[in-house]
């Protein structure tokens, strides 16, 4: 678990990077959620309760990509992406406005990535310990399921397979990360997420 000088410099470190990214990305992200108006028909801006830090319910900022409200069926979502959303998904940038949830410090650059509930809250015991840093717009877990949503389609049960494969195995990625965290383990995680975009 991090110590409070631990947390101290990494929400230094989150800060200090989000405000150097931000006059880059608002001119892009205006366009962008103007776009996904145009081809949702609604509202450019998708906000969903996730899960965050200690258990604690926020509103998670997306740029919308689907024309429904959201779905929890992997095909369904499939079948209601637009295809600018498709391509929203495929290079992340359905999630540039989480830079704000980071700002507000609800998340952070790094670290696991918050779900809806019904996963991270019902967590008990020392899995808890996930849950005692921020949420992250990238991380471990994140980087090795990046493609989560092509290995979803594959199978015959999607949310069972996520259910006892993919989220056990995620809760003990990120454990590790918690017990084994560094600010140049953070550094070399967006690099790769970069990299891999």
């Amino acid at each position: 678990m991090l110590s409070a000088r631990q947390r101290k410099i990494k929400r230094i470190f989150d800060l200090s990077i989000s405000i150097i990214v931000f006059p880059f990305v608002i001119f892009p992200l205006i366009l962008l959620l103007l776009l996904a108006w145009w081809s949702t028909g609604k509202n450019g801006l998708f906000v969903q309760e996730r899960i965050g830090f200690q258990g604690k319910p926020f509103k998670l900022f997306k740029i919308r990509s689907l024309k429904g409200e959201g779905h929890s069926d992997v095909h369904e979502m499939k079948a209601n992406e637009t295809r600018f959303g498709k391509w929203l998904r495929r290079t992340k940038l359905d999630e540039l406005p989480q830079l704000f949830n980071i700002f507000k410090g609800e998340m952070s650059w790094v670290g696991p990535r918050p779900d809806v509930p019904g996963y991270a809250d019902l967590l008990k015991g020392e899995d808890r310990m996930m849950l005692s840093v921020r949420p992250g717009l990238t991380g471990p877990a994140t980087i090795k399921y990046r493609n989560e949503d092509v290995v979803l389609l594959q199978q015959e049960d999607p949310i069972r397979y996520n259910d006892e494969v993919i989220w056990p195995d995620k809760v003990s990625i990120n454990i590790e990360y918690v017990n084994k965290w560094s600010l140049r383990k953070d550094i070399n995680y967006l690099w790769a997420s970069i990299l891999k975009r």
